[in-house]
């Protein structure tokens, strides 16, 4: 299979692609220069219109009238041309807009001449342009400002192609078939083409949308249907087919992703356009499929209105702001604009770039990097007092299912009596909102991470009841690629060549994209009156082997074959599926279709206050026996310590190992 060119990154500068601008190239874009050649242009198109008025024979009469008359003309048309902002326009770009305002520009400047040749008095016979050269000249005066500007950007990109071009490093073009030609796909296939350095020879693009067949797209032609693809690929010898669909679902992206396989045929992917808004890939970063992609859903639609009300003007501050949701939260609330984003995290590195990439993308929100640990209570207290932080995201927590099961102190250290302690602290200094970030592992929790995510919700319902700030958590399952999660360590064990480990074959578990359930997050936040638990929907579960099988195919591998999947057995803690609550008889809907509110009560105060003190009196002994024993009989739903699923023998294993699915399903 056609190994994928490297991705191409643009810039809108030509220093920024690492080549100098040519000096010739630079007075071009003066703005007097611009003047200069419209000048020339509206000048030859007046002359031009008298002489077809008169035959080409301009007498010495006709040549003082028309003298006289051009300064009128020029005057009426440069300040039709200045009042519709077409010397701002940056000719590189004209496109339908700006033809537009060009139309306009020439039927004001029209009406102008005419109202001074029908409203002047023949006193002034020498300043009435006749009727008939004002129409030849609007129509020759602005054709030609316009065919300049096309012009001139037709001849820049010329230029632009042959200086990349000659940069190109490989001289072998790849031929590609683009799948989808909406406006994503000709905003790519745009791009594509402008650029003489880009690897792929685009041989026409492929659509379902009957009324596009046949068409032809800036040269290139709309061949067919997705039916017709593995024809195509050997009729046009295509090398890849590049999905250019802006918004498609995740079964349909499956579907075509099986088509391509089944030809077979290497397929690619243009960056979604929420990647390309964010500013983190260019359109023509065109990269290979990745599982993401097929796990990937419809784009979460946000009250942004109630969000920025809720954030912007506010000091905020996000625990755990190093870690996958963390930084990812980071991120969000920076862009909405707070008056200040306290980042309080604990790994120094992790810190340090999630700082960095605040400073450089919203510096207006002032980011504050903290080192500091959430259990320290000299610490954060130091920091409520300095900067009193108005909303709190806790998303710091030691969230490994297994590794928590050896190490159960730090779990109920980190987890709970840290959520404890900042939840105090933003109560007694008066913080409008607490938010903390817990998981679905905390249902009828068979771990002791989860346990201590159960308790720490409890603590959240608790502290609501204490003090006037609005104490609430969110519920999610696992993100895509987070550090130490499933995806990425699947990848590392097939770059490795092998083998996959998977704990069990019918282990299912649901997901959703970091960005998706961070953004979730603010929205239940922004909703929260104080004391709820809201529950994201999670969408369907997805089988692990499945997942698996899934990326060892999109790495061009076959399983089974090149990459062997090992069932390992299920580890301490986990369970074969996780709980997310969202039927209607445990939960509420709200306002947005993908929060529902946990109808879940709280303990009673004393109760509380009684399990804070008997916690803190066992992480000192670190018994974890006793703390295990404890979180039994404090969660009467627990099941810890109970089988997570029922034993499987060997030749299951083996059965599930070689049994013949689909790669892509």
């Amino acid at each position: 299979m056609i190994q994928a060119p490297p991705e191409n990154r643009t810039s809108g500068s030509d220093s920024a692609r690492g080549r100098p601008v040519s000096g010739v190239w630079r007075r071009l874009k003066n703005r007097p220069v611009q003047y200069l050649l419209d000048l020339c242009v509206l000048t030859g198109a007046f002359v031009l219109a008298y002489a077809v008025r008169f035959e080409f024979h301009l007498t010495p009469d006709v040549w003082d009238r028309l003298l006289r008359q051009i300064p009128l003309a020029l005057l009426c048309q440069f300040g039709a041309m200045s009042a519709f902002g077409i010397y701002f326009f940056m000719w590189r770009y004209i496109g339908m807009a700006e033809v537009g305002a060009f139309v306009k520009t020439t039927l004001v400047a029209t009406f102008l001449l005419v109202a001074l040749r029908l409203g002047l008095s023949p006193a002034y016979q020498d300043f009435r342009i006749p009727l008939s050269v004002i129409v030849m000249d609007a129509i020759l005066a602005f054709g030609g400002v316009l065919g300049l500007r096309v012009a001139r950007r037709f001849i820049y990109e010329q230029y632009e192609r042959s200086t990349d071009a000659a940069r190109r490093t490989s001289p072998v073009r790849i031929r590609a078939l683009f799948l989808g030609a909406g406006r994503a796909g000709v905003l790519a296939l745009k791009e594509v083409l402008g650029r003489g350095d880009s690897d792929l020879d685009v041989v026409g693009l492929v659509d379902d949308d009957p009324e596009k067949q046949g068409s032809v797209i800036l040269g290139r032609k709309v061949l067919g249907t997705t039916e017709d693809l593995g024809r195509l690929v050997r009729t046009r010898a295509v090398d890849q087919v590049v999905i250019t669909i802006a918004r498609t679902s995740r079964q349909d992206l499956r579907r075509l992703v099986e088509l391509c396989e089944a030809i077979p045929v290497h397929v690619r992917i243009m960056p979604g356009l929420w990647e390309i808004l964010q500013g983190n890939v260019q359109v023509s970063s065109i990269r290979d499929v990745e599982i993401e992609d097929l796990l990937g859903r419809d784009p979460v639609k946000l009250d942004e209105k109630e969000l920025r009300s809720f954030l912007v003007g506010r000091t905020v501050m996000v625990t755990g702001a190093g870690g996958s949701i963390g930084s990812e939260l980071s991120r969000q609330v920076a862009r909405l604009g707070p008056q200040q984003l306290l980042l309080v995290e604990r790994a120094e590195f992790a810190l340090f770039e999630i700082d960095r990439e605040i400073q450089r993308r919203w510096a207006s929100s002032r980011p504050v990097a903290l080192v500091g640990d959430v259990g320290e209570e000299a610490r954060m207290r130091a920091i409520f007092a300095e900067y009193r932080p108005q909303i709190v995201i806790h998303a710091a927590a030691h969230k490994h299912v297994p590794l928590m099961e050896t190490n159960p102190t730090e779990a109920i250290k980190n987890n709970i009596l840290g959520t404890y302690l900042l939840g105090n602290l933003a109560g007694e200094f008066r913080a409008d909102v607490f938010v903390l970030i817990s998981t679905d592992k905390a249902v009828r929790p068979a771990s002791i991470m989860g346990a201590s995510k159960r308790v720490a919700e409890l603590v959240v319902q608790d502290l609501d009841a204490r003090y006037q700030t609005r104490f609430l958590a969110v519920r999610f399952g696992n993100v895509l690629g987070s550090a130490g999660s499933v995806i990425p360590i699947f990848r590392e064990q097939i770059q490795d060549g092998g083998p996959v480990t998977i704990t069990h074959p019918e282990m299912v578990r649901y997901f959703m994209t970091i960005p998706e359930a961070s953004q979730l997050v603010l929205q239940a936040s922004a909703m929260g009156k104080g004391g709820e638990i809201f529950v994201l929907d999670m969408g369907e579960p997805v089988r692990i082997v499945d997942l698996a099988r899934d990326m060892i195919t999109l790495s061009g591998l076959k399983p089974g074959e090149d990459i062997e999947i090992v069932f390992t057995g299920i580890r301490p803690g986990e369970k074969l599926s996780e709980e997310v609550g969202t039927d209607d008889e445990n939960m509420s809907r709200t306002e947005h279709p993908k929060i529902f509110i946990g109808k879940i009560s709280g303990y009673p105060p004393d109760r509380m206050e009684w399990a804070m003190t008997r916690i803190r009196t066992l992480t000192d002994g670190a018994d974890g026996s006793a703390i295990r024993r404890f979180l039994k009989e404090f969660i009467p739903e627990a099941q810890l310590g109970v089988e997570s699923a029922r034993p499987v023998s060997l030749e299951v294993f083996r059965a599930a190992a070689r049994r013949d699915r689909p790669s892509i399903t």
